[in-house]
């Protein structure tokens, strides 16, 4: 953990500010914009870049990526640069919430994986980058995004480790433990052999 040198109440506001930066369904925006249809109607209803794939256009799949992802790094840097290394901690973690659990749809959310690299790369570019090619070698073998995902997830806090001085430690426990509960029902169609492959409709 990084030291506390915020208020209580300058946490709390970015904690706050984190899940409303997080909690922006971009996948569900751009899907609008771009005349695809309502995300929830299509695959696996998901809102993320991997169900935006599934409607065939790449463009919209791969700006859902960037902005996702974007919005976890703006979160991080946004209170690293006003508040401090520990708001930008509570920032991650809530904006990674505020994407699986947004409350303009419910509180039915994504996936978190794009957001979850970001807030990586904003924390520490080392280690987001590591887990960007964990992601990536892990989705070229098996051709499916949530063993990428589950992957990247699982050697995080191995890589937090090895290349940093292991402040984010802790936080990074938080991380892998949510992405792999919000990944529960993939975990039981890989085990079945039913996990959609990388740009099946």
């Amino acid at each position: 953990m990084p030291l506390i040198d915020s208020t209580i109440t300058q946490l709390i506001l970015w904690a706050a500010l984190g899940y409303l930066i997080g909690s922006i369904p971009f996948g569900m925006i751009i899907a609008r914009v771009m005349g695809l249809g309502n995300l929830r109607q299509i695959g696996s209803g998901n809102i993320g870049a991997t169900n935006v794939l599934r409607t065939g256009n790449k463009a919209a799949a791969a700006l859902t990526l960037l902005f996702d992802a974007g919005k976890g790094a703006v979160a991080v840097l946004l209170a690293r640069a006003l508040a401090g290394e520990d708001a930008a901690q509570i920032a991650a973690l809530t904006a990674f919430l505020g994407h699986c659990f947004p409350v303009w749809l419910g509180f039915r959310g994504g996936k978190g994986v794009a957001t979850f690299l970001g807030l990586w790369l904003a924390l520490d570019w080392r280690v987001g980058v590591a887990c960007c090619l964990t992601w990536l070698v892990a989705a070229l073998i098996w051709r499916i995004s949530s063993v990428g995902a589950l992957a990247a997830a699982a050697l995080s806090t191995t890589w937090i480790m090895v290349l940093t001085d292991g402040s984010t430690f802790i936080l990074g426990i938080a991380l892998t433990l949510l992405v792999y509960w919000r990944h529960s029902a993939n975990l039981a169609r890989i085990k079945a052999g039913t996990e959609p492959k990388i740009g099946k409709s």
